[in-house]
C-alpha cells in the first residue's frame, strides 16, 4: 500500500510541476503561445474558403481575454494537483479519510485539465475554431497527450487499494 501511495504522489506531484512549468512559460514567454492563440482565434491560417470564417474572433482585446483564461486555468490545475500530492504525501501512512481529501484535490485538478485541454484545445480550438485546418497552429496532438496523461493518472489514484478491505 505505502509504495501505491507513493507512486500516486508523485505522479500527482509530476502533474503539478508540468501544469505550474506551463503556467510560468506562458507568463515568461507570453508572445509565443499568444501568437497561437491569436492565430488560433482568428482562424487566419485555417482553409482558404473554409465555411467556418464567420466563426473567427480578430479582436485583440479577445486574443488577450482568452490568453489570459488558459493561463488562468493553467494555473488553477497546477495549485490543485500540487494540494493533491501534498495531500497524498501528508497521508502516506494515513487512513481512508485522508486518502480521499487527497481525491478531491486531485480530481478538482483532472476536472480543470480536462476542461481546458479537451473542452479548450479539442472541442472550442479544434472543432469551433478549425484549428485542425491549420498546419501550423494546431495543438491537437499535444492537448490529446495532456488530457489523456491527466485522465490516467485521476484513475489510478482513484483506484481502491489492495488492502483497504482489511
Amino acid at each position: 500500500m505505502l509504495a501505491t501511495r507513493i507512486a500516486k504522489a508523485t505522479m500527482v506531484a509530476s502533474l503539478a510541476a508540468f501544469a505550474a512549468i506551463v503556467t510560468y512559460d506562458n507568463i515568461i514567454d507570453y508572445e509565443s503561445n499568444f501568437q497561437f492563440v491569436r492565430h488560433v482565434l482568428s482562424m487566419d491560417t485555417t482553409f482558404p474558403d473554409n465555411a467556418l470564417r464567420g466563426r473567427a474572433w480578430t479582436e485583440p482585446l479577445v486574443w488577450h481575454l482568452a490568453y489570459a483564461l488558459i493561463i488562468a486555468v493553467q494555473g488553477l490545475t497546477a495549485l490543485a494537483f500540487a494540494a493533491g500530492a501534498v495531500a497524498l504525501a501528508g497521508g502516506l501512512r494515513g487512513g481512508a479519510a485522508a486518502l480521499a481529501q487527497a481525491r478531491r484535490y486531485v480530481a478538482i485538478g483532472a476536472t480543470l485539465a480536462f476542461l481546458l485541454w479537451f473542452t479548450g484545445f479539442m472541442v472550442i480550438g479544434g472543432e469551433w475554431f478549425a484549428m485542425w485546418q491549420s498546419k501550423v497552429w494546431n495543438g491537437q496532438q499535444a492537448a490529446f497527450r495532456f488530457y489523456i496523461t491527466v485522465l490516467a493518472v485521476l484513475l489510478f489514484v482513484h483506484q481502491p487499494e489492495a488492502d483497504a478491505a482489511r
